[in-house]
């Protein structure tokens, strides 16, 4: 029976590979290959950003979300829509005023080289740290179905999606996530169903045993002492505060969304695409959950002991469970979204290497033609970098709570100086880098020395970053106003 899934698994692995190889032709210069020319249509960057934001940590970290508590992990998507509204409203204005390939050439625009240079090496620092964490989530998934160790697991699917991000550059990697986002969450439909079949009473006995133990309870208003407050990640006030914050962050600074709103055909459209993904964040998180709350009652009542890896309780199900062939689409689908989001960092990581660290060490020098060649080189540093942080990345514990609390304890600096930029006229550079350097200090000492929930990092990170910016620019910038 197992071949029939993994002749499916194989096809699809084949498939995908081949469909993004195919736009290799259209990569002619540095626009094509990181901004898909600019061509494609609204709906598509959607799905694509919301493949970007989620991943494999969406699909095999938030079932047991609620398979161990309850649905308070909606709260944050309140927060993502109130991010949206302000990237929409300060971000995306300052991006289209000119043409733009990464979101730090605007930092360069306002203070100056050497902070383009600090926020451009802060982002390649959180996006491979948070990717280590992602490509590990799948290997989760392949050692199951293969049977292979974690590091052979990692090294085919790595292989596989550097193949064709190589190749087909950003339309390459907008395209597979239309494909692979649809795929992925018709397969967690499908799935939901089928574990729905195995629980006797169906839905209304899964409605009857969460109801009971308070598994669909979302909000949680509680505040109590400091010490218990800030320590809770998934309370209203984290939620609303620190998911508008890390979205701010995630969407408005870092390269790996920005380079998705950039590749819009205009500010418009690039608006619509933001809006649109939240609906489709909000309804796959609630998808999911929805799944570990099933999964839980159908271990209930077969008084079966949760998995010492809560991570794999979703696909050790699936493989366990569904008939031959349904198992191995929607395994194919978990690694769709695995390879969809490896496929985009790959590609937001080369193109801040070459756009904000090679070329301008000779911006005359070379076609074209030669910049793509070393993106693709780029692409390939990046491939192995990632191979060693996966290794690393198997003793950092959850997967979905590490990758979001490495990513957020960089998110407040990145997220503090942009703020600056655009916010204020007065600061300088120095004052900038000042203040970027403070909220990175003190998000080290938060991180590793206090109890505060990951939930609160970016906006301790950006208070510390905006504020130390602004003491500083009264020492560093007292000639008045700078722009440039």
């Amino acid at each position: 029976m197992r071949w029939l899934d993994l002749a499916v698994i194989g096809v699809y692995l084949a498939g995908i590979t081949w469909f993004g190889v195919r736009f290799r032709s259209s990569q002619k210069s540095l626009k094509d290959y990181f901004l898909g020319g600019k061509t494609a249509p609204w709906w598509a960057i959607a799905l694509s950003i919301v493949s970007a934001e989620t991943s494999t940590l969406t699909v095999i970290g938030t079932p047991p979300l609620a398979f161990q508590g309850n649905f308070a992990f909606l709260q944050l998507v309140l927060g993502y829509l109130l991010a949206r509204v302000v990237i929409a409203a300060l971000f995306l204005p300052a991006y289209f005023r000119g043409e733009l390939f990464t979101a730090y050439q605007l930092i360069r625009s306002r203070f100056g080289e050497r902070a383009r240079k600090l926020t451009a090496a802060t982002f390649l620092v959180l996006r491979a740290l948070a990717e280590g964490v992602r490509v590990f989530a799948i290997s989760i998934v392949i050692s199951i179905v293969l049977g292979t160790g974690q590091v052979a697991s990692i090294a085919v699917i790595l292989c596989l999606t550097l193949i064709y991000t190589y190749e087909g550059g950003m339309t390459a990697v907008i395209w597979t996530d239309v494909i692979q986002m649809a795929l992925y969450i018709s397969g967690a439909v499908f799935s939901l169903i089928a574990i729905l079949t195995q629980i006797p009473g169906g839905w209304a006995h899964v409605a009857a045993t969460g109801a009971a133990l308070g598994k669909f309870q979302v909000f949680d208003f509680r505040l109590g002492p400091a010490s218990e407050f800030f320590a809770r990640p998934y309370s209203f006030w984290a939620g609303v505060l620190g998911g508008t914050f890390l979205t701010t962050a995630s969407h408005g600074t870092e390269q790996l969304m920005v380079q998705r709103l950039l590749a819009a055909r205009s500010e418009g459209q690039s608006r619509a695409a933001l809006f649109a993904s939240w609906v489709v964040v909000a309804g796959q998180f609630t998808l999911f959950l929805i799944i570990g709350a099933c999964l839980f009652t159908l271990y209930s009542d077969r008084h079966w002991s949760a998995p010492s890896v809560p991570d794999s309780i979703y696909p050790q199900f699936v493989w366990s469970f569904l008939p031959p062939g349904a198992a191995g689409l929607i395994m194919a689908a978990i690694l769709a979204a695995a390879m969809s989001n490896l496929s985009a960092a790959l590609n937001s990581l080369a193109s801040t290497t070459v756009v904000d660290f090679l070329r301008p060490l000779s911006p005359h020098a070379g076609s074209e033609q030669l910049w793509v060649l070393t993106a693709r080189y780029a692409t390939v540093f990046w491939g192995a970098t990632l191979f060693v942080l996966a290794l690393l990345a198997r003793h950092w514990g959850g997967v979905l709570q590490a990758g979001l609390s490495i990513a957020s304890v960089l998110y407040g600096s990145l997220l503090g100086v942009f703020l600056l930029g655009i916010l204020t006229r007065r600061v300088g550079e120095s004052s900038a880098i000042a203040g970027m350097a403070a909220g990175l200090a003190i998000m080290i000492y938060v991180r590793f020395a206090t109890p505060i929930a990951f939930t609160w990092y970016v906006l301790i990170g950006t208070a510390t970053t905006f504020a130390v910016g602004l003491m500083a620019s009264l020492i560093f910038d007292r000639t008045g106003p700078r722009t440039r």
